[in-house]
């Protein structure tokens, strides 16, 4: 925990890295997980309190002492800010990219929200948040273990299959959809496909009926996806990293991941949500697993979606606070007690 000053915007901050246990491990093409660890940053002024959270990413470098570290030189860079509009301006031009700027700008926002007496949703000209249709996540397990939680979890109607195992991968697919017929699939490789696999595999996720297919290949080696004539949309994830130029993926790929922790918050995401459909892409809103302080600024843009993938409030073993929740797979708006 570091605690100090700073002049003009806010009198005082706070930022804390914290671990929130999950139900059950978290598996993924790329290992498995048992905890969520964030990081998050409190402005305050005059009793006011502005709050944001971001999730470090290890595939793009980042720890939790990095993050905090970029957080501390973020709010160096914007301590003579007049206003919060004033500061993410600073933010996006001065500051890299990533999970710091994301809580960063997240908190400003809050802070300009609750220093106003209005909500984020009016103060960034979005309608206000409604509830969402989420995927649920399927974590990486055997054929029939996915099946099975399919079917413990069949009041939610969209899944997400967690593959990036080729060998079984066709299997993991079938069986799902036989365990649940009725259900909207929609799946994510983490970059664990070949090209040799590609054509098989898709094949499968046409056969079975799901709807798009994130990341299959490596982002280094998705070159083999420039124009390929696809039977189901794919969907960059790895692939928009942090600072990437959403337009140049768009010969490869037919829609868009946008996390917050990649785009740097809610204003760099309103922004890259405007540059994928531009590019006639599709837009998919994911997270890190994180807890609902993270979920709730993005559900505020879920409604620009194709799909939304926010369902950590499932996946933890507990939450904060006002939590969002989930209910027959739709996402509850976030509370003002929450954020925004």
């Amino acid at each position: 925990r570091r605690v100090g000053t700073r002049p003009v915007l806010f009198d005082s901050y706070q930022i804390d890295i914290e671990r929130w246990p999950l139900l059950t491990p978290f598996r993924i093409a790329r290992g498995a997980k048992t905890e969520a660890i964030v990081v998050t940053v409190s402005l305050a002024r005059d009793g006011i309190v502005g709050r944001g959270e971001g999730c470090p990413y290890p595939r793009y470098g980042e720890t939790p002492e990095t993050a905090a570290a970029a957080l501390e030189a973020a709010l160096h860079a914007v301590r003579a800010a007049a206003t919060p509009a004033a500061a993410r301006a600073i933010l996006a031009a001065d500051c890299p990219p990533g999970s710091a700027r994301n809580a960063l700008d997240c908190a400003l926002w809050d802070f300009e929200a609750k220093a106003s007496g209005s909500t984020v949703s009016a103060c960034a000209g979005l309608p206000p948040p409604r509830p969402l249709l989420t995927c649920y996540t399927l974590s990486l397990a055997s054929p029939k273990e996915m099946a099975d939680t399919a079917v413990e979890h069949r009041e939610c109607p969209l899944l997400k299959l967690k593959l990036g195992d080729p060998p079984l991968d066709a299997e993991r697919m079938r069986a799902v959809r036989a365990a649940r017929p009725e259900a909207r699939l929609v799946a994510d490789a983490n970059e664990g496909w070949r090209t040799c696999d590609l054509e098989d595999l898709l094949a499968v996720a046409a056969e079975v009926g799901i709807e798009v297919v994130e990341q299959p290949l490596p982002a280094t080696a998705d070159a083999a996806l420039k124009n390929l004539a696809s039977p189901v949309p794919i969907c960059a994830d790895e692939a928009a990293a942090p600072g990437a130029n959403i337009t140049r993926l768009a010969d490869r790929y037919q829609a868009i991941n946008l996390k917050l922790d990649k785009t740097s918050g809610l204003t760099g995401a309103l922004s890259a949500i405007r540059h994928a459909r531009s590019a006639g892409c599709r837009v998919m809103i994911g997270s890190m697993v994180t807890t609902s302080l993270s979920m709730a600024p993005a559900a505020l843009i879920g409604a620009e979606a194709d799909w939304v993938d926010l369902d950590s409030p499932l996946l933890l073993a507990r939450d904060r606070p006002h939590a969002m929740t989930i209910t027959a797979g739709l996402l509850s708006p976030p509370s003002p007690e929450l954020w925004g």
